[in-house]
């Protein structure tokens, strides 16, 4: 959430950043809302200033031993007013939190302005696609002839953009969750195990609710959530803390399975594992200094970048343009791997630098060391990274002519095979 008096302030700013968004918002209503508060938080204040000054008056006549009564019957009906403009203000302020909550996060300088996904900026490219002397399969088809995916049978058990991995499709699943994250832990981030179902402040906390209501699995009765990605349990760990900054930066990793119910619909979306309505994700989060955050966004990128290099997977890094920001998001880079199948660079990690956008929602800040007041801290996330994605493009990138698949070098102690190869 931007800060309310950041947004009063520099009113012009803000409507740029909406304009290199292309967000459909306008600011009038939190002008409106403003004008309201304005002469509310005047008059309240010179009544404040009038009941000090009296209560020194009262004070002095008290200690002359005289008649106070008549102005502290005043003072009563001072303190009345100033309750009733308290109450009033509260209301206003509620309001402008409420219309905030729909706000995004302005992008930074380095950002570059586009429409949408056709203008992000391709930053720097790793390895070469492979050259096959045959058609390559989609991985959906070379499930099918290895019979580790079943599509059909979870359709049945829970409905479409369900899957079930078998044999050593689950296995391949299970070895990239335990190589993420043992090769995440070995850089100093701390593995967590959070939980999966959370509650609506841990929502708004990272900036899915209000705005991504339709988006997300709720449970009702009480109300719950399933977490579309372990960003949402991790961030939240700090919700309403101060912490110390001898204690920054702090770096976690954590897998979950994630449930998004906005899946998409298009191409070649609607087939294979690309866009699931349950599947797992391994997640690097980071709580920083302000000064800090954009270093620790390069390092979190690498981070990510690292687990597709030791896989040997052929990728490419974006600068996603404004348009294309994530709401919470000062600034994104989504890394891209090389399918196969589709002929084509496909998402598989979106590393961004929320600023303190998520901290002012969640109320994580930090102390510096023998200064007064607080901060608030910076966050970032990163996936590392989608498994079921990475699944996807070991399957078609290490394809063989008669449908087999090589396993990469470093999961075959995990997987305890070379080839996964039809029985």
């Amino acid at each position: 959430m931007l800060d309310a008096r950041f947004v009063r302030e520099n009113i012009d700013i803000v409507k740029k950043a909406l304009a290199d968004r292309h967000y459909e918002l306008s600011l009038d209503e939190f002008l409106k809302i403003e004008e309201q508060r304005r002469p509310l938080l005047r008059e309240s204040e010179k009544l404040r200033n009038k009941r000090n000054v009296v209560s020194e008056e009262i004070g002095r006549l008290k200690a002359q031993k005289k008649d106070a009564s008549k102005l502290i019957e005043e003072m009563k009906t001072v303190a009345d007013k100033i309750k009733d403009f308290d109450e009033n203000i509260k209301i206003i302020d509620e309001n402008i939190i409420e219309f905030l909550l729909n706000v995004p996060n302005i992008p930074h300088e380095s950002v570059p302005i586009g429409k949408d996904e056709t203008e992000n900026e391709e930053v720097r490219r790793w390895g070469k696609p492979r050259h096959f002397d045959f058609d390559p399969l989609n991985h959906w088809d070379i499930g099918e002839i290895l019979d580790i995916i079943d599509f059909e049978r979870a359709s049945k058990i829970a409905g479409a953009r369900f899957s079930i991995m078998k044999g050593l499709g689950a296995r391949l699943e299970r070895s990239l969750m335990n190589f993420m994250l043992d090769l995440n832990t070995s850089k100093g981030y701390k593995e967590v195990f959070p939980p999966i179902i959370v509650n609506r402040y841990s929502m708004i906390g990272t900036g899915q609710l209000p705005k991504f209501a339709n988006e997300l699995f709720a449970i009702s009765g009480p109300e719950f959530y399933l977490v579309p990605t372990a960003e949402v349990s991790v961030t939240n760990i700090h919700r309403n803390e101060i912490l110390s900054e001898k204690d920054l930066p702090i770096y976690y990793t954590a897998y979950t399975p994630c449930f998004r119910r906005e899946a998409g619909s298009y191409g070649k979306d609607v087939r294979g594992l690309i866009r699931q309505h349950q599947f797992n994700k391994v997640e690097l989060v980071k709580f920083v200094k302000p000064e800090n955050s954009y270093d620790e966004l390069e390092s979190l990128t690498r981070d990510a970048e690292d687990i597709l290099q030791k896989l040997e997977l052929p990728y490419r890094v974006v600068a996603l343009c404004s348009g294309d920001l994530g709401f919470s998001a000062a600034k994104t880079y989504d890394l891209e791997v090389w399918l196969p199948g589709q002929q084509k660079y496909r998402e598989i990690s979106s590393c961004s630098n929320f600023t303190d956008f998520q901290a002012r929602r969640a109320d994580i800040r930090f102390k510096r060391e023998g200064k007064k007041g607080t901060e608030f801290v910076h966050t970032l996330n990163g996936s590392g990274l989608a498994i079921g994605r990475t699944v996807v493009a070991i399957i078609e990138n290490y394809q063989n002519k008669d449908g087999s698949v090589v396993v990469p070098d470093v999961l075959r102690p995990f997987m305890g095979v070379e080839v996964i190869s039809a029985r």
